[in-house]
């Protein structure tokens, strides 16, 4: 079942407030969400980089000149 929610009319500041919406209804029963394998994959992958000594960690200022403009 696909919601109407009209998206293509809602602005921006519409759309920001129904995922805040949904997103504290979510948030209300969080045991009741599971994450898919492949979130579990990439954390693993993820650790396993900063165990080897092979993850980069950026500052926010260094991530923000990485940005494409």
């Amino acid at each position: 079942m696909k919601p109407n929610l009209q998206l293509d009319q809602m602005s921006v500041e519409e759309k920001i407030q129904t995922m805040e919406l949904i997103w504290d209804s979510l948030s209300q029963a969080p045991a009741d969400l599971e994450s898919p394998d492949w979130h579990k994959e990439i954390l693993e992958e993820r650790q396993r980089k900063i165990d080897t000594g092979e993850a980069v960690f950026l500052s926010l200022d260094e991530l923000k000149a990485r940005r494409p403009q």
